[in-house]
């Protein structure tokens, strides 16, 4: 059992809620590894007395955990890290990078890389004819040894030679950014749908499991597409975040 309670700094003069500061701060600890899956909490009471708050506050930051999957209560053990999901804001970064930077250990799989007749979606993307070369991608994304997402991915033919091995030890940007594409902005629609056999079977999920999805079309800095991307992201263990501004 371990105590967290060392590592959270609640700051009374602030606006954001306490419960919301404790939850929040858990949630780092789970996300970096520092909590890792099946860790178990003390209780409710004993933390709340650590850190000074009532029972209902600290029940309230365990409840919000619990209800986004990160941990469970199980009568007779307590309160266990059930598995850190991946959190991922919306901006032009690549996932390689965006787990990388978090210490999720990524891990690719090359499932296919080969020119092919552009289907009529990415076709479309690139504004090319149908049936227009292009080169596809399609690899299995891993993080902390977990299969994460699936991902298919257009270039235009000739813009970019890149083995396996690349793709293995880097992503797409990266690969992309040293050879000479500036990616500058792009167009992203975020979805949900259930998983086919085949996509259940290479993420580890029932079949039928809820899949968040993304479809973007990435342009350089001169205005052309450069990239489409198709993505599917366990629902388990992954969620985008957007930041909202007031107008």
């Amino acid at each position: 059992m371990t105590s967290v309670s060392a590592l959270i700094r609640i700051d009374r003069s602030s606006p954001v809620p306490l419960y919301f500061q404790v939850a929040r701060q858990l949630e780092e600890l789970i996300a970096s590894g520092e909590l890792a899956a099946g860790t178990r909490l003390e209780t409710e009471v004993a933390l709340a007395d650590q850190l000074g708050l009532s029972r209902p506050t600290m029940r309230q930051a365990i409840q919000y955990l619990v209800d986004k999957g990160l941990l469970v209560r199980k009568r007779g053990v307590g309160t266990q890290v059930v598995h850190a999901r991946v959190r991922r804001t919306v901006e032009l970064t690549s996932l390689y990078e965006d787990l990388d930077r978090t210490r999720q250990e990524p891990r690719t799989d090359v499932l296919s890389l080969g020119v092919v007749a552009a289907p009529g979606e990415v076709a479309a993307a690139f504004a090319l004819p149908t049936g227009a070369e292009v080169l596809a991608i399609e690899r299995l994304r891993y993080a902390r040894g977990e299969p994460l997402a699936l991902m298919r991915n257009h270039v235009p033919a000739g813009l970019l030679r890149v083995t396996a091995d690349d793709l293995r030890g880097h992503g797409l940007y990266q690969l992309m950014r040293a050879a000479g594409v500036n990616l500058r902005l792009a167009d992203q629609a975020i979805g949900a749908r259930r998983a086919t056999s085949a996509e259940a079977r290479l993420l580890g999920e029932p079949r039928g499991a809820p899949l968040l999805t993304m479809a973007r079309t990435a342009y350089d800095d001169a205005g052309r597409a450069v990239e489409y991307g198709q993505h599917a992201y366990r629902a388990s263990h992954y969620s985008f975040e957007l930041t909202l501004v007031a107008r």
